[in-house]
């Protein structure tokens, strides 16, 4: 099956998120040297389940259940986005996170609750506006019963008076695939698959960019470079001519890409047409060197001439979290202060030129494509690290 739903798996460093991933889908999704170095994930990684439901009510991710051994039918094939969870890397989880129609907000049983990042992410959910989710009460393997009951109430006093009051806390454990299929049937009642529009002109976010050829291959055997990332809106079919946009820097400006799709990919299933819904690759005719080690990320991909326009500056109705994490005094903006803004994928730095009450305007060192409403998460520069302090919507 193609999938439907992209769903995020967020919270602090080391509280499982790959492993519940790979426990789901069967994919360990730290590819790079320095994460499988380290044991963390510094860029997005991605993966795919089919979810199915046998008849005696168990849901699992096999066509035959393990528990019962009767036949199941299929639910719906579902895309995660593994986000890291260290501090440093807050960005790259807002990136994600514009990607995200649902989220697993992972909290390890055996470390109190919450961990500054379990915090941070939490906002991070709120800020762009993402609103089915569920807790994912991890690691209970490691802990005694009175201790996950512990760390239980310490969940439900963290959530308390938040959007996530009422989310469901979910026991597991990553590691030992236990209670798999709970979290499973609570996904299915509690993030359903959003209603798209595919008559609209395709609109796709890019998440990764990346070359395939190996080194030593002939130049009659290079293909050219890929971008990975979700439609929003439209079909994309083989054949059509697309534009990457704000494009790559020239000189003092941006030039935008223009490049034939060649080839369509989701799920590991080769496509001529794909829809929004799930994760997306696309093969397109770009000179691979373009799009290596996630040159392209940011970037909106549509049809020629279809795009708006990328702009350098931007108008916002902005709100400030009253107290950012981590941080004791309430944050502030005025003018000229350089913050970090994250538009889908996109990421620039701006100056305030203008503030007034909750308006402000900025100039951006990076242009980004933005249209009116659109969620814009605000960061700013405090103590040597950027800190999430709100949020804006395009005027």
């Amino acid at each position: 099956m193609i999938p439907e739903i992209n769903i995020g798996m967020v919270g602090h460093v080391a509280h499982g998120k790959t492993t519940l991933t790979e426990a789901l889908t069967g994919k360990l999704t730290l590819t790079h040297s320095e994460e499988l170095k380290r044991g963390i994930t510094i860029r997005l990684g991605y993966a795919d389940a089919t979810f199915y439901k046998c008849k005696n009510g168990h849901y699992i991710t096999s066509e035959k259940c393990p528990i019962c051994f009767s036949d199941a039918e299929i639910l719906r094939t579902v895309s995660f986005i593994d986000a890291p969870g260290h501090e440093t890397l807050m960005a790259t989880v807002l990136t994600g996170a514009s990607l995200m129609d649902g989220a697993l907000l992972l909290v390890a049983a055996n470390e109190k609750c919450p961990q500054p990042q379990t915090r941070e992410h939490l906002t991070a959910l709120e800020v762009v506006g993402i609103k089915n989710v569920i807790i994912v009460q991890n690691k209970i393997d490691l802990v005694t019963p009175e201790r996950a009951m512990e760390n239980y109430n310490e969940i439900k006093n963290f959530i308390k008076g938040g959007s996530l009051e009422n989310s469901p806390i979910i026991p597991v454990s990553a590691q030992q695939k236990v209670n798999i299929d709970s979290l499973i049937e609570s996904i299915e009642e509690t993030i359903p698959t959003p209603e798209r529009d595919s008559q609209k002109d395709p609109k796709m976010l890019v998440v990764r960019s990346f070359d395939i050829n190996k080194p030593g291959n002939k130049p009659k055997d290079l293909v050219g470079g890929i971008v990975g990332g979700a439609l929003v809106s439209g079909n994309l079919k083989v054949g059509d001519e697309i534009e990457l946009s704000p494009g790559i820097r020239n000189g003092n400006k941006y030039v935008s890409l223009k490049a034939e799709v060649v080839g369509l990919q989701k799920a590991n299933r080769n496509m001529d047409i794909a829809g929004p819904g799930g994760l997306l690759g696309v093969m397109t005719s770009l000179d691979p060197s373009l799009t290596k080690s996630d040159a392209l990320v940011g970037n909106i991909a549509g049809l020629v001439g279809k795009l708006p326009p990328p702009t350098f500056s931007l108008n916002l109705q902005i709100k400030i979290i009253q107290r950012s994490v981590g941080l004791n005094e309430p944050v502030s903006v005025k003018v000229n202060d350089e913050l970090m803004v994250n538009v889908g994928t996109a990421r620039s730095i701006g100056k305030v030129s203008s503030m007034k009450k909750d308006k402000t305007e900025m100039n951006l060192k990076i242009p980004v494509i933005i249209e009116k409403n659109d969620r814009v998460a605000i960061s700013k520069l405090i103590a040597g690290r950027w800190r999430l302090i709100g949020y804006g919507t395009i005027l």
